[in-house]
């Protein structure tokens, strides 16, 4: 197995030595706090206009944070979903993240403030990822983007998000498909690419990378036991396709994907597993492993936490959008 990378053994030794309360031992609004401040202290890059609005959802109005890198008009777009176990997370904890990844890839980027769980357990989540990805879709003309070069994208449970709402996407085009919550009757988006960052997809199955990194390396196993409680009001959602993507009874279809997984992850067995479920099903994937790295990288790029290694994987991201939207 490879070696810890020394710039992350750095940042997890510092953030050991600073104490404070496990977020498995916090109640969700301290624990978004703590979260919050742990990404504060950087900006990211300039870009060359950022628009906070707000658009309808399925209950009430659903904030997003539109990121133009000048990209001339009739951009690819890159719909982001933020991690955080769907109990934490914000348009402001990844806010350096989809400044770069912007830049980087001279897409268009809408990134949802999604509802989170446990006020919001699912499908609140999935119903506002899907309501933003069809409203991006369906107003190209005033965000000046092309619709037909439509990515979705996320981290973690961004990752379950951008995977669900491709899955639901592709049921929905289905005219035989159950409308399932508040999507009936309503165009489907065509998304042409999903990229799912380090994506939990398996939520009541256990895989050896649960074992092998439970502990010490930033998202732990009773983190994880933490953000699924609150997340699934009944362990009957824990079988659901659309809260995890695993799940579903088939997978082609689905748009080509760019599955990113690291060595330190407690997450890893699943992202890989997703990924090889995908390409059995014919579905075009692009593998990004990185050996060294752990579950929460992509938002290291700024703040108490601005590691090289968090700008290679943005990078990488960026690159793989850029060349095929």
């Amino acid at each position: 197995m490879s070696d810890l990378h020394p710039a992350v053994r750095e940042f997890l030794d510092r953030l050991d030595a600073m104490g404070g309360p496990e977020i498995h031992d916090l109640p969700p609004t301290e624990a978004r706090g703590l979260l919050e401040r742990l990404n504060s202290g950087g900006d990211g890059p300039a870009v060359d206009s950022v628009t906070d609005r707000q658009i309808p959802g399925p209950d009430g109005d659903i904030p997003v944070r539109i990121y133009d890198p000048d990209t001339g008009g009739d951009a690819p777009v890159v719909v982001f979903f933020h991690g955080g176990g769907f109990v934490l997370g914000s348009l402001d904890s990844h806010d350096p993240a989809c400044r770069e990844l912007a830049v980087e890839s001279e897409c268009v980027v809408v990134s949802v403030d999604y509802r989170l769980a446990p006020e919001h357990p699912f499908p609140a989540a999935v119903e506002d990822a899907y309501a933003a990805t069809q409203w991006v879709s369906e107003h190209a003309t005033d965000l000046d983007i092309d619709p037909d070069r439509l990515a979705v994208a996320g981290d973690s449970a961004g990752g379950n998000l951008a995977a669900a709402v491709s899955l639901l996407a592709r049921d929905q085009a289905d005219n035989d498909a159950p409308a399932p919550w508040s999507v009936a009757d309503t165009n489907p988006p065509a998304i042409a690419r999903q990229v799912l960052v380090y994506p939990t997809v398996s939520l009541l199955r256990a895989w050896p990378s649960h074992e092998e990194n439970s502990e010490g390396y930033f998202l732990s196993r009773d983190d994880m036991a933490y953000f699924e409680g609150h997340y699934l009001d009944s362990d009957l959602h824990g079988m659901n396709p659309y809260a995890a993507p695993l799940e579903a009874a088939g997978h082609g279809d689905l748009p080509p994907a760019a599955v990113v997984t690291c060595g330190f992850d407690p997450l890893r067995d699943e992202g890989r597993a997703y990924a090889d479920r995908l390409e059995t099903a014919g579905v075009p994937v692009e593998r990004y492993h990185y050996p060294g790295l752990i579950h929460g990288i992509l938002t290291m790029n700024a703040g108490l936490a601005d590691l090289p290694p968090a700008h290679d994987v943005l990078a990488d991201i960026a690159a793989d959008l850029g060349e095929t939207l």
